[in-house]
């Protein structure tokens, strides 16, 4: 479902409309959006990305222009998330603290990465297939691993 209060740029090609949940969000020109991907409001997505399918882009998730999202990306924007409140009942958003993220310009994101939050993703930083990142990644940067850390640049491997 693609809610009425989507900011879609101009070009936006979203393959599958009926099998993505976009609402409150806002999607650059060019970007292509594939299947079973949700990207919550208060997301920004820049010009020209793609976002893989099964991706969850969560709320207070900047992306910059040019930048991939692997299959199966997940986003978080909480340090500690809990279901319910101290008195018990169901926590409403008045009960936790959104976190921000930024991925920044033309970054690349492996396929079922973890991408905690209050990071930035540094320009044209490559992030490996699975890896867990928890802390800032520098331009350039290639990270892998759980956690993830630094075992290259990509000026150096092409």
């Amino acid at each position: 479902m693609i809610n009425n209060d989507v900011n879609l740029g101009d070009n936006v090609v979203i393959h599958h409309p009926s099998l993505v949940n976009l609402y409150g969000c806002s999607i650059g020109s060019g970007t292509k959006i594939g299947a079973f991907v949700e990207i919550q409001k208060g997301a920004l997505i820049g010009a020209r990305c793609k976002i893989s399918s099964h991706s969850f882009i969560c709320e207070g998730v900047e992306i910059e222009d040019g930048v991939f999202v692997g299959h199966g990306v997940m986003f978080t924007n909480d340090i500690y998330p809990k279901a319910v409140a101290d008195d018990g009942e169901l926590q409403t958003e008045a009960d936790w603290n959104l976190v921000l993220t930024l991925v920044k310009t033309q970054a690349s994101i492996g396929s079922n990465a973890t991408i905690l939050c209050g990071i930035t993703i540094g320009k044209n930083a490559l992030i490996g297939a699975g890896a867990v990142v928890t802390k800032d990644v520098p331009d350039f940067a290639i990270v892998a691993g759980v956690p993830a850390k630094v075992i290259g640049d990509v000026r150096e491997s092409k």
